[in-house]
């Protein structure tokens, strides 16, 4: 009984860092940053261009690798389905708050909103595009990355976890951000001559962080063998 509540507690805490890198991301993506890679250009164009939504989101793989590995497929899928659930709510949020008029300044002197109508949704109607997007992508991203996982992991027999990994997440992410990209261009959220180079380090940046990660993913994996007693392939079940 006690295994079981400990278990569950720390599937809930890994679930809540999943749904909050999740929804965090589509809520900042509007930000684009730039990191000088060695001086290295693609198109032209120095690596990285990176909208700041794309930093907690490898979070999300990297989670759901490691519930994969211990409490399996379903409850993986499930933390999933959680996540499409929590940017749905927060579409709904965002929609109410931006039809809600803020208060204004010259029909009541008295009081005024910081953040006015306009600026308030030149910031966040635009996330309504970019989560109804990512849902789409992400949906099928993350299953995708499930699958594969466990695909590797069966053929494998739950060894070399650092191939299983990496595979899974490498398809996925160029998967999704691809497709993400693609309809940001094409519901103008962001102009069509920035596609090619925030792919290509969209794509890039997530290959390096899935590298960056593996060890993160060796090392929780054994933390939880290790508390739960798990034996290599051994899911926990309850």
């Amino acid at each position: 009984m006690q295994k079981k509540k400990s278990a569950e507690k720390l599937y809930l805490y890994l679930g809540a860092l999943f749904i909050t890198s999740l929804v965090v991301s589509n809520l900042i993506f509007q930000k684009f940053i730039f990191i000088d890679f060695f001086g290295i250009e693609i198109f032209g164009k120095k690596l990285f261009e990176l909208s700041v939504g794309i930093l907690p989101y490898p979070i999300t793989f990297l989670v759901t690798d490691i519930i994969s590995e211990i409490y399996g497929r379903k409850r993986a899928n499930q933390i999933v389905i959680a996540g499409i659930f929590a940017s749905l709510f927060s579409i709904i949020i965002i929609s109410v708050a931006d039809i809600l008029p803020a208060i204004d300044y010259y029909k009541n002197p008295l009081e005024n909103s910081p953040i006015s109508n306009d600026t308030f949704n030149n910031v966040f109607s635009k996330s309504l595009i970019a989560v109804s997007s990512s849902m789409a992508t992400y949906l099928i991203a993350q299953f995708v990355d499930i699958r594969i996982y466990h695909f590797w992991k069966k053929l494998t027999k739950g060894k070399m976890l650092w191939l299983r990994n990496n595979f899974s997440t490498f398809f996925s992410q160029i998967l999704d951000t691809f497709t993400i990209i693609f309809l940001l261009c094409y519901f103008e959220v962001i102009a069509w001559d920035k596609f090619s180079v925030l792919f290509i380090s969209g794509v890039l940046f997530k290959i390096i962080v899935a590298l960056i990660d593996t060890p993160l993913l060796y090392f929780g994996v054994y933390l939880f063998r290790k508390k739960f007693n798990l034996k290599i392939n051994e899911e926990l079940k309850f």
